[in-house]
C-alpha cells in the first residue's frame, strides 16, 4: 500500500547541459566540487527541503554534457521552478525542461542508448582548449583510424578499455554507431560513438588509442589484441577529458532533441564524415 507521504511525491526528470570544467565530475563528493552537489543543494532552497537527485551516468572531471537527465522525487511546487532554478545555477550549468514521469522510470537503468563526441584541435585555441583537447599536429593516417574504428561494431567486450573492469558485473558494450569527422584544413576532428553502455574512462582510452594509431604508434593489430585478448594496456594513456562531451540519452520512452549544440559552437557546419557510408 502506497503511504500519504509517497502519494505526496512525483518523480521528474530534468533535462540539461554542463560544462564540466570547474567541476570534479557529476558525482557529489565530500572533498570536492561536483555538478550533482551544486544542482542537489539549488533545488533543495528553492523546495526548502532535501532533496536527492540520480543522473543517467558519472562523468568525470572536466568532461561536458549538451545533454543530460536526472530525476528526483519532489512534491508539487506552486512556482515557476525552472525559471528560478536557472536564475540561482550558474553560468556553466542550464536546465532546459522539468519532466513529470511515472515512479518507476529510472534516469540511469532505463537509458538505453547514450552517445559520446570526443574533439581534437592541433593548435592552440584559448577559445577552443576548454572544450576541445589540443594534440601535436601530425599527419594523421586516416585509412588507419577509420580501421581502427571498425572493430568497435564487430566487438563487444571492452574490458580492456576500462579503468577498474572488476568493479563490473560484465564489460560488455553493444557499439551501435561510430563515426569520424575531420574539417577541411585537417587540423580539427571529432570523434563519436552511441552505445547501450559506457564504461569507466572508455571513451576517453579508445581515444587514446586512436590518436596513437593516426600518429603510426600503434598498429591495428596491437589495437585489436586488446579485445581478443581482453587485457588492459600495461600503460594507460587516455586523451585529456576536456574533448569528451556526452551529447545524447535516449530511453523508450523518452528522445528529446538536444537544447545545446557544442558542434555548432565548434564550427560543426564544416566537418566532413569520413565514415559516411562505411557503417
Amino acid at each position: 500500500m502506497i503511504s500519504n507521504q509517497e502519494q505526496r511525491y512525483t518523480r521528474y526528470f530534468f533535462h540539461l547541459a554542463f560544462l564540466g570544467t570547474n567541476y570534479h565530475g557529476w558525482q557529489r563528493q565530500s572533498n570536492a566540487h561536483s555538478i550533482q552537489q551544486v544542482l542537489e543543494t539549488a533545488i533543495s532552497q528553492l523546495l526548502k527541503e532535501p532533496v536527492s537527485i540520480m543522473g543517467c551516468g558519472r562523468t568525470d572531471t572536466g568532461v561536458h554534457a549538451s545533454q543530460f537527465y536526472f530525476h528526483a522525487d519532489l512534491i508539487r511546487w506552486e512556482f515557476d521552478l525552472l525559471f528560478r532554478l536557472n536564475k540561482v545555477l550558474p553560468p556553466d550549468m542550464a536546465v532546459y525542461e522539468i519532466l513529470p514521469m511515472q515512479p518507476n522510470q529510472h534516469a540511469r537503468f532505463d537509458a538505453i542508448q547514450r552517445q559520446y563526441d570526443f574533439y581534437i584541435h592541433t593548435y592552440k585555441d584559448p577559445f577552443l582548449n576548454p572544450i576541445s583537447t589540443q594534440v601535436e599536429s601530425v599527419d594523421w593516417n586516416i585509412d588507419k583510424m577509420k580501421q581502427a574504428i571498425a572493430l568497435l561494431m564487430r566487438y563487444d567486450d571492452y574490458r580492456a578499455f576500462c579503468k577498474t573492469p572488476d568493479g563490473y558485473e560484465n564489460t560488455r558494450c553493444k557499439v551501435s554507431g561510430v563515426n569520424l569527422f575531420i574539417n577541411p584544413m585537417g587540423d580539427r576532428m571529432r570523434f563519436q560513438i552511441s552505445a547501450d553502455r559506457f564504461l569507466g574512462r572508455m571513451v576517453r582510452l579508445l581515444m587514446g588509442k586512436l590518436l596513437k594509431i593516426g600518429a603510426g604508434i600503434l598498429s591495428i593489430d596491437e589495437f585489436e589484441s586488446y579485445f581478443v585478448e581482453k587485457v588492459p594496456p600495461a600503460i594507460w594513456d587516455p586523451a585529456f577529458p576536456q574533448g569528451l562531451h556526452l551529447s545524447k540519452v535516449n530511453y523508450r520512452y523518452l528522445n528529446q532533441p538536444m537544447r545545446s549544440n557544442f558542434d555548432a559552437i565548434q564550427g560543426g557546419e564544416t566537418w566532413i564524415n569520413l565514415l559516411e557510408g562505411s557503417n
